[in-house]
């Protein structure tokens, strides 16, 4: 018995990283998965790599800020599943730059990527999944979201809005068995990250800011996005959960000096 049996699951950003990780996590599971991603042809790859498993998917090309792509995402995949039980807006994108330095396109790219789709997400997956009695949104936020990253300023506002609208999603429709949580990654081994740290001095600072001495893997993110997803989880809504290899609860000093004289040590 897979913990997702019989369950509907739309992964959006599933062309790679931690969304491809997602869809086959969930279908290893007994989910039925919606591969969904703007590059159609790589969310079909995932598709098929779970069909070749043994699993059930299949892929939709949507661009997950335009609402029109989003309604039909959702209404495709009532059409040829039956149903949804689980959305898990993994979809994000990031533009670097301060304020001064960013476009006011980037800006809006961004925002629609990371923020609008988890908005239309909401939108068209909440009446399906109230004809199944509830259902689980997941929705990838990030560290970044949580503290002010420089030169980033935009994937930290966006992934900081995600959380809230988390939050507010969960308080307005968890009284209908619909529950709403986030997942909060540190640095993922992703091929975007994996293009960022090629150089060895970004690497290493990566590497040292993570107390367990290595960065996360995609299929760690979906194993914490399988849990929100099960009957597991049934008594949470509305979190943040930070998976990060002990990013944020590092202290920048690292071991405190110890303070007694020497012949007290």
């Amino acid at each position: 018995m897979g913990q997702l049996d019989n369950k509907v699951a739309i992964v959006t950003g599933a062309a790679s990283g931690i969304g491809a990780a997602g869809a086959k996590r969930f279908a290893a599971e007994g989910a039925a998965v919606v591969a969904v991603d703007m590059r159609g042809p790589k969310a079909q790859e995932t598709a098929t790599s779970i069909s070749d498993d043994g699993g059930h998917a299949i892929a939709i090309e949507a661009d997950v800020s335009d609402p029109a792509d989003v309604e039909r995402m959702v209404s495709e995949t009532v059409s040829q599943l039956g149903a949804l039980d689980v959305l898990f807006s993994n979809a994000g994108t990031l533009r670097p730059g301060t304020a001064v330095e960013l476009s006011v396109e980037d800006w809006d790219f961004v925002m629609g990527v990371n923020v609008r789709s988890v908005f239309l997400g909401g939108k068209y997956a909440v009446p399906a999944m109230l004809e199944r009695g509830g259902g689980s949104i997941i929705n990838t936020a990030s560290i970044s979201g949580l503290h002010g990253d420089g030169g980033a300023v935009v994937y930290a506002a966006s992934k900081a809005a995600v959380i809230n609208l988390t939050r507010a999603m969960a308080t307005d429709h968890s009284p209908d068995g619909i529950r709403v949580n986030a997942i909060c990654p540190g640095t993922i081994e992703t091929p975007p990250v994996k293009r960022m740290v090629s150089d060895p001095a970004i690497m290493k600072v990566n590497l040292d800011a993570h107390s367990i001495g290595r960065l996360g893997q995609p299929e760690e993110i979906a194993n914490a996005a399988l849990w929100l997803a099960s009957d597991e989880s049934s008594f949470v809504t509305g979190e943040h959960l930070v998976v990060d290899g002990g990013l944020r609860s590092r202290s920048p000093l690292g071991r405190l000096a110890d303070p007694r004289p020497a012949h007290l040590r």
